[in-house]
């Protein structure tokens, strides 16, 4: 078993791991277009919009000379790349905005705020997401998350998996990567925080991705707590 004794704060991957957003973005942009009169595969655009997340992240990696770029700004380009594959007309620059904030409003899932507020008692708790940090401040007042701060790959001008994230999180905390635990539903996230020297925790969210889920259903790594859900991560450290 192994020792989490130092372990002194929290830092959670958001999107998937704290807040539905799948299900969140779906439901945000059906109720939202019946008021506008306006006709979308609102299921396939969330889809492909995630599906587009990773490669407009990795081309601001790839580029460093181009400077950073938030995520609101990523996703908003992805946007609307979509809403023309789609065929989704008369959207306003106003409509394109609310849309793109439709990350901003993003639903928890069922037992994270209880359960970060179990760990809240004893651990600094922080998200440590690729989410800007105007969404991750606004997605915490709109779903009652209880950070003690927001940590956003924005403040380091490095996406996860980029080191300087991860180490960067524990530089600002003051505190050694081994006093920090990633806390994350994806696998391929807590084996860049283990590689850096964090402490890892899993928790499963195997409707993720609803019928396009297809891996992380379990976890593949040796992490220092697998859980079913944030109330079993803070049992497991006595919270």
């Amino acid at each position: 078993m192994s020792d989490l004794s130092a372990v002194k704060a929290l830092v959670f991957d958001v999107f998937g791991t704290v807040v539905d957003w799948r299900t969140s973005l779906i439901n945000d942009f059906t109720a939202w277009s019946k008021t506008r009169g306006i006709q979308g595969d609102w299921t396939a655009l969330v889809d492909g919009w995630r599906g587009l997340y990773v490669g407009s992240m990795d081309e601001v990696r790839r580029h460093p000379e181009r400077g950073y770029v938030i995520l609101d700004v990523l996703h908003r380009r992805s946007l609307e790349t979509l809403v023309a594959q789609l065929g989704i007309t008369g959207l306003t620059e106003a409509d394109l905005d609310h849309l793109t904030r439709g990350w901003h409003r993003l639903h928890p899932w069922a037992d994270s705020v209880a359960g970060l507020t179990r760990l809240k008692s004893k651990y600094i708790i922080a998200p440590l997401s690729n989410g800007n940090v105007a969404l991750l401040t606004n997605m915490a007042k709109f779903a009652g998350l209880p950070w003690d701060l927001v940590l956003s790959a924005e403040l380091f001008a490095h996406y996860k998996p980029d080191p300087e994230t991860y180490l960067g999180a524990a530089r600002l905390l003051g505190l050694a990567p081994g006093e920090v635990m990633m806390v994350a539903a994806h696998n391929n996230d807590l084996e860049a925080a283990q590689r850096y020297g964090l402490k890892t925790a899993f928790v499963a969210r195997p409707t993720e991705y609803g019928p396009l889920q297809s891996r992380d259903f379990n976890a593949t790594g040796a992490w220092d707590i697998v859980a079913d859900d944030f109330g079993g991560i803070a049992d497991r450290l006595g919270c």
